[in-house]
């Protein structure tokens, strides 16, 4: 329905509020707390982003920790350094790199000059295999990142390459039903050069502003270096 789940989610709110305030009719019985919550969601495109992110860090979280395994199970940044996790490393141990600044529009009155360096939990959507990685059948959402329905389509084809399989679950109707691209490969990264692709806010570089904006972005090809040598050394420990 056009939505990628991470900066565009009309859709999937809209189909939330349908299947929620039915429930809440029956549960609520103070019609002033009920009309509250339901103009809350109601007033929040982006409502469904709160649900989302959570679903993909359980489904991810059920991925980590699988011996020899060179998955992706998060990314992560905020505002100065960019990190990930890898399964077949320990969950504990992160691998980081300077966070990136964002290539994107900007909302009137501000520009580059204003922006943070990228910031944020919601990158966990691009490593389940939505938000960016799902560009390709959300194509008005290029009215708020930048770029042409072509790109987004691009984006998508092109994250193939980095992953090992993609998810019939979320099946984008512009790439014949294809499921998008999922499990971000951390040895095919650094083989091909490409990086993980990330649509995603623009925050002010002081605090209490917000966001003042959205593009694109990808984490530092160093996290995945580092990723690769604790690999190495985990794996290949005394057989050097």
């Amino acid at each position: 329905m056009g939505d990628e789940c991470h900066n565009r989610n009309k859709a999937a709110t809209s189909l939330f509020y349908k299947q929620i305030s039915l429930l809440l009719l029956q549960a609520v019985e103070d019609k002033e707390v009920l009309e509250r919550v339901l103009s809350f969601i109601a007033g929040n495109d982006h409502y469904f982003l709160n649900l989302s992110m959570p679903a993909c860090k359980i489904c991810l979280a059920a991925g980590q920790g699988v011996e020899y395994a060179t998955v992706l199970t998060v990314m992560a940044r905020n505002g100065v350094n960019f990190g990930i996790k890898v399964s077949g490393l320990p969950e504990e141990e992160w691998f980081e790199g300077e966070s990136n600044y964002i290539e994107g529009l900007y909302f009137p009155g501000y520009g580059k000059e204003d922006a943070n360096r990228d910031i944020g939990d919601s990158a966990i959507t691009e490593t389940m295999g939505i938000g960016g990685f799902a560009m390709g059948g959300a194509p008005a959402i290029v009215q708020f990142v930048g770029g042409t329905t072509d790109d987004a389509l691009a984006v998508s084809r092109k994250m193939y390459s980095i992953c090992v399989d993609s998810n019939p679950a979320y099946a984008l109707p512009s790439l014949n039903f294809k499921g998008s691209a999922m499990g971000i490969d951390m040895l095919k990264v650094i083989e091909t050069g490409i990086l993980p692709i990330i649509n995603t806010g623009i925050a002010h570089k002081d605090a209490g502003v917000g966001q003042i904006g959205a593009g694109i972005v990808s984490p530092p090809m160093e996290c995945f270096y580092k990723a690769l040598l604790a690999y190495v050394r985990k794996y290949t420990s005394g057989n050097e």
